[in-house]
């Protein structure tokens, strides 16, 4: 689980990876208010981290993000498992998230591990144009077979 004392690494990771990053205060409240905030740590360096809320047998994931030094490793694909891992241990029957269209190796990833698009949120995400449509993809938690997921631990995965 991700502690203030991460923040700073946290946020290193956010601006260098997205033009629109969250603020510190967004993460700050996320775990003020205890969303799930897991890290990726490789050799005690945070390399990633996940955002997730669990409520009504429903999970969302808010945010995923692996810092670009590290990408194309298969650490979101690590990350994102451990998130669906933590939903279905918690019960819950479906996860969603929002990603932006132009994000294709997020939403290639998405793809792969079962998520499908069931809707789109106009204007959701800031852009260099002033706004982008978010699309909202849907996981069936209950149809998730337990070989296509696979329980790791975060902070020495290999």
């Amino acid at each position: 689980m991700l502690s203030p004392a991460d923040l700073d690494r946290v946020m290193a990771i956010e601006n260098s990876a997205y033009p629109f990053p969250w603020t510190r205060g967004i993460f700050e409240d996320c775990l003020r208010v205890g969303y799930i905030c897991q890290g990726l740590f490789m050799e005690n360096l945070l390399v990633g981290y996940s955002v997730q809320t669990q409520a009504a047998g429903e999970a969302h994931l808010l945010n995923l993000c692996i810092d670009p030094e590290w990408q194309s490793r298969g650490l979101g694909k690590l990350l994102l498992d451990q998130a669906i891992n933590l939903a279905r241990r918690a019960r819950c029957a479906s996860m969603f998230l929002e990603v932006r269209p132009t994000n294709l190796a997020g939403v290639s990833l998405y793809h792969k591990r079962g998520f499908h698009i069931v809707g789109e949120r106009p204007e959701y995400y800031r852009s260099a144009t002033g706004h982008e449509s978010a699309l909202v993809m849907f996981l069936d938690l209950e149809e998730v077979l337990s070989d296509r997921v696979r329980v790791v631990p975060l902070h020495n995965p290999f």
